[in-house]
């Protein structure tokens, strides 16, 4: 499982860990299992190498992966600023997890583009910008955390992958795959998932914790989506959810609470793809979800600048909840001819 990863690229990543001490582990704004999952992955790793590791975020992750080891030792840069650019300040290297580009960290990424140290790039997604010292770059892994895992297979340390570390990477291996239904390119994945779970790791937890467990506002936010906002357009294929400002704030909605809600639609018989719609303080926030090979990121990425991967993508509009609405449902006709029964 380790021969996908360039060797070369091993050896010189593990060659800047042993003459490392001080590791800022680093992801995405609004960060998702897969995000968390590869950077506390990799925290628990360097802590057993002896080292001194740190995860910083942009922002506060979702609760429903709180019950990761690790959890409560994660710096937000929106709440703990100081901190952040000290320990920047003073690291000996730094790691970037699932992300292409450093806009991809909002407000945090000047502080880790202006970094002195030496920087490595771990990701999944595709056309990644050359802002590191070192890219391992696999856009058909599953996730981050599958990539994590035969790199560090690669520089020969899984006999220091311990019990946290694993239930780390396998939380996002399980939320990119949709507990391995979707975006698995490898067929040893499901050796990748008998190695984690050789530690000792608890995947119905970790199932019922991130994918399955929700507040009861979410939960009532989510019927009142799917009863009330789902539109549908089967002369495309498609579903369609919206949510406003005042909407999010009747089912006092916290951050992770609309998660999974852009899969639901494609439970519907006929569904090929579905896009959600959430109207966040300063933009709107787009998702999609596709079957059958279906290109949401093509969507994302030629309607408003978005990407992602083939069956999973998202983008960022920066309008009124209207337009961008108005401007999918102009230009669906577009993409039909991507529909196998087309």
């Amino acid at each position: 499982m380790d021969k996908i990863i360039d060797s070369t690229k091993a050896k010189e990543l593990l060659a800047l860990l042993k003459e490392s001490v001080k590791v800022v582990l680093t992801c995405h704004v609004r960060p998702d299992g897969d995000a968390i999952g590869s950077t506390l992955g990799l925290w628990h790793l360097l802590r057993v190498l002896g080292k001194e590791p740190t995860v910083i975020v942009p922002d506060k992750a979702p609760m429903n992966l709180s019950f990761l080891p690790g959890f409560k030792e994660i710096a937000v840069y929106t709440s703990h600023k100081e901190f952040c650019e000290k320990t920047v300040e003073e690291c000996d290297l730094i790691i970037c997890c699932d992300f292409n580009t450093p806009s991809r960290q909002d407000a945090l990424a000047p502080l880790i583009q202006n970094a002195h140290c030496r920087k490595v790039l771990i990701d999944h997604h595709t056309d990644p910008d050359a802002f590191t010292d070192l890219i391992f770059s696999y856009p058909k892994m599953s996730s981050t955390c599958e990539l994590v895992f035969r790199i560090i297979a690669a520089m020969g340390l899984y006999d220091k992958v311990d019990k946290a570390c694993a239930t780390c990477l396998l939380t996002g291996i399980i939320t990119d795959t949709r507990n391995f239904t979707v975006n698995i390119h490898y067929s040893d994945i499901y050796d990748i998932l008998m190695r984690l779970l050789e530690k000792d790791v608890d995947k119905e937890k970790i199932v019922k914790e991130a994918l399955n467990t929700r507040s009861l506002n979410s939960l009532r936010l989510e019927a009142y989506a799917i009863s009330q906002k789902m539109e549908i357009f089967p002369e495309h294929q498609c579903s369609l959810i919206t949510l406003d400002k005042d909407e999010l704030k009747r089912f006092s909605y916290e951050k992770g609470d609309t998660e999974g809600l852009v899969n639901r639609p494609l439970e519907v018989r006929g569904m090929i793809y579905s896009i959600f719609m959430r109207e966040d303080p300063d933009c709107v926030k787009i998702s999609g979800r596709s079957t059958e090979d279906f290109p949401v990121s093509e969507i994302c990425k030629q309607l408003y600048g978005g990407g992602g991967h083939v069956q999973a993508a998202g983008a960022e509009f920066y309008g009124s909840l209207a337009e961008c609405k108005e401007i999918l449902i102009k230009h669906m006709p577009e993409f039909d001819h991507y529909l196998r029964n087309k």
